[in-house]
């Protein structure tokens, strides 16, 4: 990829730009965000800490597509030093108002910047504790670039949680026609099946790119109880945990 092209959608971007002010709504289309948070923030924390309840604490961390900042600003409020980063210039502005009216106390720290992980690779390689890039690769032309760059913004020994949706019948079924037509927990266009990514897949992109796979989880959702819970079923909702292979 040259440097003059950016990896991203205009159509991705216009989509979320366009509810941008409903990020911070717990009851709006980003619902689901702020409901499975707490599930994602407790799994990475549990790794990444090996148990502390301060795993955070002091870490340096980068949220690739941050969009409103839902998980940049829980892992900042959890002691980190965060950098949150996205293509959507209205998302940013969101999260970045957010943070003006609701600031983050204690220790942790949150930052916002307008770039894409692969110009931020090329200025600040090897930067990061923690690099965490949730629900944005199924919405990239190229989700191995996005890959490749968080591997490049990781220290070594440092840690890379990736999540994104399966591609097979039943997450069809459930991610585009129960959670957009059925249940309406998400607006209707909001995925598009093509570009759902199998856990093989984004294996071998973490390999190739030099990162080892940790850990893996998948995340389903009650619709008698309303909740989301993880669990060991990646057919659907699925993350990874990778760490960037030390030096020898």
């Amino acid at each position: 990829m040259s440097t003059t092209q950016v990896n991203a959608d205009p159509a991705e971007l216009a989509k979320f730009s366009d509810l941008a002010h409903r990020w911070w709504d717990p009851l709006s289309e980003f619902r689901p965000l702020h409901e499975i948070n707490p599930l994602r923030l407790n799994w990475l924390s549990g790794l990444v800490g090996e148990g502390s309840a301060r795993a955070l604490s002091g870490k340096v961390v980068l949220d690739v597509g941050c969009g409103g900042g839902i998980l940049s600003d829980s892992m900042a409020r959890a002691g980190a030093q965060v950098t949150g980063i996205d293509l959507s210039t209205k998302a940013l502005k969101v999260a970045q108002l957010h943070a003006l009216e609701h600031p983050v106390q204690g220790s942790g720290s949150l930052n916002y910047r307008e770039i894409s992980a692969e110009a931020l690779a090329a200025e600040a390689p090897a930067s990061f504790d923690v690099v965490t890039c949730m629900e944005m690769l199924e919405h990239v032309p190229d989700p191995a670039s996005v890959v490749r760059a968080c591997a490049t913004l990781v220290k070594p020994g440092g840690w890379v949680f990736f999540s994104t949706i399966n591609r097979n019948p039943k997450s069809f079924l459930f991610a585009i026609v129960g959670a957009e037509y059925v249940l309406n927990l998400l607006p209707r266009g909001t995925h598009e099946y093509a570009k759902f990514i199998r856990p093989s897949e984004l294996a071998r992109d973490v390999r190739q790119a030099g990162l080892e796979l940790r850990a893996s989880r998948g995340m389903g959702y009650n619709p008698l109880t309303r909740r989301y819970a993880l669990n060991d079923d990646t057919s659907v909702n699925y993350l990874l945990a990778t760490r960037k292979v030390m030096s020898a």
